[in-house]
């Protein structure tokens, strides 16, 4: 079988999860994906099987866009609600305005610094896992250049943000939540992510 299947990943399970599932019920082993979700996050997830992983490099290289919720005022070290609570900021009130101000710093072309907790590699050790094991001090965090193509507020509901964003390849949605709280001087964190 040689296919791309389109496969809503649903929360709780990584990425290699959903292909193992895939080369198990198919009985191949040739079985890919096309970009990591988090294991927090649902939505799209391209599975390549057999002669089709050929292409998943084009495909895991296009823009992607999600529907994200950040929440403010809760800071965690993963930037996401499974993380530990780090700052948590009570008494604040933005106007939308002031929002929207924040959220501009995050479109176009941008130095984004990705969480400490990612799969991103160093000397061929995960950063999540050398941070696991106590092993942060290894880690010389580095901004990587990204495009934030369209970012736009959905909703406003008391300290919760609903927006939607297209992106490039290797963006961080999490540290778009991150840094906008950090704008704000309230912190915030990604309490919901859909790969649409």
């Amino acid at each position: 079988m040689n296919k791309i299947v389109n496969i809503i990943k649903p929360t709780g399970m990584t990425s290699h999860d959903v292909v193992s599932v895939v080369r198990k019920i198919l009985n191949t082993k040739k079985v890919g994906h096309t970009g990591t979700l988090d294991p927090d996050a649902s939505g799209v997830l391209p599975i390549c099987i057999g002669k089709a992983t050929k292409v998943s490099e084009l495909i895991l290289n296009k823009d992607k866009s999600y529907i994200c919720e950040l929440t403010l005022g809760i800071t965690t070290d993963t930037y996401d609600s499974s993380g530990e609570i780090l700052e948590r900021v009570d008494n604040f009130s933005f106007t939308k305005e002031e929002i929207e101000k924040a959220f501009d710093t995050q479109r176009g072309h941008i130095d984004q610094l990705p969480p400490m907790y990612s799969a991103l590699k160093v000397n061929g050790k995960r950063m999540c896992d050398l941070v696991r094991s106590g092993r942060a001090d290894e880690i010389n965090l580095k901004t990587r250049p990204v495009y934030i193509k369209e970012l736009n507020i959905l909703s406003i509901r008391d300290n919760k943000i609903m927006f939607y964003v297209k992106c490039s390849k290797g963006t961080y949605v999490r540290s778009i939540c991150y840094d906008v709280g950090k704008v704000l001087g309230c912190g915030g964190h990604m309490s919901f992510l859909l790969r649409t």
